[in-house]
């Protein structure tokens, strides 16, 4: 079912990754990470632990050595299209984003485009 901001259609997520390049890892939440911990999710806390974002003024780095983040670490490709490789458990500001809500997605300003957000 898709949802709607400002009482305008939301569109249709094209699976570009642009929203996942961003490393949302940076915004993970204390209710995130206690959710992980009660589903055993080690293979996940062990990445946040280990590559934990840091803002550096204008970009994104890793904590542990420095270097720039690309995207989140669960991006996943596959034939062309992007995936979350925790999808059913992903992070609360993954859940919320809607596509085309910044400028960011190439569906940004199309939202009348249709009324269900294929995730």
């Amino acid at each position: 079912m898709g949802r709607e901001v400002n009482d305008k259609p939301a569109v249709a997520c094209e699976r570009c990754g642009k929203c996942c390049q961003t490393n949302l890892t940076a915004y993970v939440t204390d209710e995130d990470i206690e959710r992980w911990k009660q589903e055993g999710r080690e293979d996940i806390l062990h990445i946040l632990k280990n590559e934990r974002a840091v803002w550096a003024g204008d970009r994104l780095v890793s904590a542990k050595d420095g270097l720039p983040l690309q995207s989140c670490p669960f991006l996943v490709w596959e034939k062309g299209k992007c995936s979350c490789a925790i999808y059913e458990t992903r992070p609360r500001v993954c859940r919320e984003y809607i596509p085309g809500s910044s400028l960011l997605c190439p569906q940004f300003g199309r939202r009348e485009l249709t009324h269900v957000i294929t995730l």
